[in-house]
């Protein structure tokens, strides 16, 4: 009998909400959501939909994640554990590969933030009845304002017209202007069979390569060798932008892939954070803190590191990072 499978897709380090996330703890083990990390959250709001979990991961994260679902209780659940990154569609394969050809796999980032509700569920259950038939199904937001930093999702109905790389702020303003595109939200749904059919048509290399590293895990954890030989590219790029068992579910639930300050700012502030008369936040510290002269500013503080920064630009922080990163400093 066929599973519905949700498959927890936990990599990425959040480099655009430094000094937060950091290689040792990215942005979705961080506590920072009612008690709730990012990642549990996906957890919780899943469980209801599906049979069982798989979180596939790598080395570096693994005890984070093992840590995190120890405090939901969580047992009986699978974990891929990759050893070195080869993007998303590697990942979502080696989850297919583990899976029966039937059983439906419900993908989903583990830093997204969701609103539960109807919205949401009955986003999964038709996702779910379209899988069932065969079909490889993305879901796409209903966009609120011209959002730089996400892609959009042409869409006919329930069908793809094609896939937009994150535009510049005049070409988001006449995306929302046409009133058929939709936010990519990198959650997908299908039957593993399906995914690894289209996968061998379109990206035979990274099919073999795959399939190779699978059969020479040790339970669960992937060998370093054969990993390296497979060919890193995100599964928009390998199946999604290219099949044409492609649709595309409207969802109207509430959503953030909390992938910058301005989200973070906007979540917090609506959960009852402290803003001054000016839009100003302080996050992460206790501390008296006067903003003078500055408007819609966002302090952050950790131990060892503080930003500051305009709201407008909080897709600016990843440069940061880079040459923090590239300087081989300790603070990434």
């Amino acid at each position: 009998m066929s599973k519905i499978i949700h498959v927890l897709l936990t990599g990425g380090v959040g480099s655009r909400l430094w000094p937060l996330s950091r290689k040792s703890r990215p942005k979705q083990y961080i506590d920072l959501f009612g008690g709730y990390s990012l990642f549990e959250l996906s957890v919780k709001r899943n469980s209801a939909f599906t049979d069982k979990l798989n979180v596939v991961g790598n080395i570096h994260n693994q005890d984070l994640s093992v840590a995190a679902l120890k405090k939901l209780g969580k047992i009986g659940y699978s974990s891929i554990v990759e050893a070195t990154p080869r993007n998303t569609a590697p990942a979502i394969t080696f989850a297919a590969l583990e899976a029966k050809p039937d059983d439906i796999l419900l993908v989903t980032p583990a830093d997204h933030i969701i609103k539960e509700g109807e919205s949401y569920e009955s986003a999964i259950k038709k996702a779910i009845r379209l899988a069932e038939d065969g079909q490889i199904v993305c879901f796409g937001i209903r966009p609120e304002k011209p959002e730089t930093g996400y892609g959009y999702i042409e869409h006919d109905d329930e069908d793809v017209v094609a896939f937009r790389e994150k535009p510049d702020l005049d070409t988001a303003m006449s995306f929302l202007k046409k009133g058929n595109f939709l936010w990519n939200s990198g959650m997908f749904c299908f039957k593993a069979g399906v995914f690894l059919e289209e996968l061998k048509k379109f990206e035979p290399e990274v099919y073999a390569k795959s399939m190779e590293a699978w059969f020479q895990n040790k339970n669960g954890l992937m060998d370093l060798e054969t990993s390296l030989k497979i060919p890193s590219i995100s599964v928009d790029y390998a199946v999604m932008e290219r099949s044409e068992k492609i649709k595309v579910v409207k969802s109207d639930f509430e959503w953030s892939d909390m992938g910058s300050f301005d989200a973070i700012y906007d979540y917090l502030k609506a959960q009852g954070h402290p803003v001054d008369e000016n839009g100003n936040m302080v996050i992460g510290s206790e501390n008296y803190t006067a903003f003078v002269g500055l408007q819609d500013s966002i302090l952050v503080c950790t131990s060892d590191a503080n930003l500051v920064l305009s709201r407008e630009q909080s897709q600016d922080v990843k440069k940061v990072y880079s040459e923090l990163e590239s300087s081989n400093s300790i603070l990434v």
